[in-house]
């Protein structure tokens, strides 16, 4: 650290980070286990139409962050990215760490052409309704989201 400032580093996931993004999806209420966030990142880490990164403190190793995207094609809307998952450890919140993610997801939303970067926020999330609206996010829709069970196992190809 230079003068009280905290560096934070982005960088893109890795495998070896399962364990840690397990542990920030769980203080999200997301519980998951490292093998499973550990095959998944496997899955994504070099699909086109995603980019996950991570953000550590003063360079230790240990992520203490997440930003993941994916680009779609949407019929209606056209091309636009998805910020899909956005957690930052309690412990290290208000520092500027889900700020730095958001402007590496804006980044990366550009340089895919994307005319649109949106998320989805959980009507709980009552901190992020408050954030999002001061780096210029603008709140387009209220919905409900629903979900059906299907008999074909999620890893089916």
């Amino acid at each position: 650290m230079t003068g009280g400032a905290t560096l934070v580093v982005l960088r893109p996931a890795r495998v070896e980070d399962a364990a840690a993004i397990a542990g920030l999806f769980e203080q999200l209420g997301y519980p998951q286990a490292a093998a499973t966030v550990a095959e998944r990142l496997r899955r994504l880490l070099d699909h086109p139409h995603h980019a996950i990164r991570v953000a550590s403190l003063d360079d230790a190793p240990a992520p203490v962050g997440l930003v993941a995207l994916e680009r779609r094609l949407i019929l209606e809307s056209g091309d636009r990215t998805e910020l899909i998952a956005l957690v930052v450890d309690r412990a290290v919140r208000r520092r500027g760490v889900a700020r730095q993610l958001v402007d590496e997801a804006i980044r990366i939303a550009g340089a895919w052409g994307s005319d649109a970067l949106f998320l989805r926020s959980n009507i709980a999330r009552t901190e992020a309704h408050a954030f999002y609206p001061a780096l210029g996010f603008a709140h387009a829709k209220t919905q409900h989201v629903y979900t059906r069970a299907l008999a074909t196992p999620r890893n089916a190809s």
